[in-house]
């Protein structure tokens, strides 16, 4: 009895174990791929990297005039964080969470790229919708309404983020609270530079080839 008492707690430490690092792994794996680079040199637009910041994420892309590839890359950067929690919730329930973390780590982090990726902001909307789409509704109201009123791409970004766990508490999402905080954090370190330009005045406003 005591064997088999071992065997079920040594599969069930397998099963945990693998609800975990799978989502894990899929999640960054899925984050990590850089659709504005590939798309940009697809088109003929050369290396993303060495256009205005330097950033791969969408408003970058949107800096070498290519206004299509620009939607095309903000939807599949959302694409990537809604199906990293929806293949969590299919394969792996009750993992959500954690692929949420890593598909976004995957994407500001990519190992493909020397861990040098975008900022989070399209595939952190997308985790939003993928956990609870209120929460993603929250997320792009806040999102689209700071850019529109600021025309200031990053302000809009940073703010959605914010808003996120905000949101994510006051529905009563409360299991959601302390990933998407955290991905709050993350989405505004990777901001800084921007954060200093916003505070001297300088930060450039969506059209800018800066």
């Amino acid at each position: 009895m005591g064997s088999g008492l071992f065997r079920l707690s040594l599969c069930c430490g397998y099963e945990q174990h693998v609800d975990t690092l799978f989502p894990l792994l899929v999640g960054y794996l899925l984050g990590s791929v850089p659709f504005g680079l590939i798309l940009t040199r697809l088109t003929g637009g050369g290396d993303l990297r060495a256009v205005g910041s330097g950033n791969i994420g969408a408003t970058n892309v949107l800096r070498t005039g290519k206004k299509g590839v620009a939607v095309a890359t903000l939807l599949l950067d959302m694409g990537k964080g809604l199906a990293a929690v929806l293949i969590a919730r299919h394969v792996w329930p009750g993992s959500e969470a954690f692929a949420a973390f890593a598909v976004v780590l995957g994407h500001c982090f990519p190992v493909w790229l020397k861990f040098k990726g975008g900022k989070g902001v399209a595939t952190m909307m997308g985790i939003s919708v993928g956990l609870a789409w209120p929460i993603g509704l929250v997320y792009a109201v806040v999102w689209l309404g700071v850019l529109f009123t600021s025309r200031i791409s990053s302000l809009g970004g940073m703010s959605a983020a914010v808003a996120a766990p905000v949101a994510a508490l006051l529905l009563g999402h409360l299991g959601y609270v302390p990933v998407l905080g955290l991905l709050a954090l993350l989405v505004l370190f990777l901001h800084r530079e921007n954060i200093a330009r916003l505070r001297a005045g300088t930060e450039p406003k969506v059209g800018s080839k800066k």
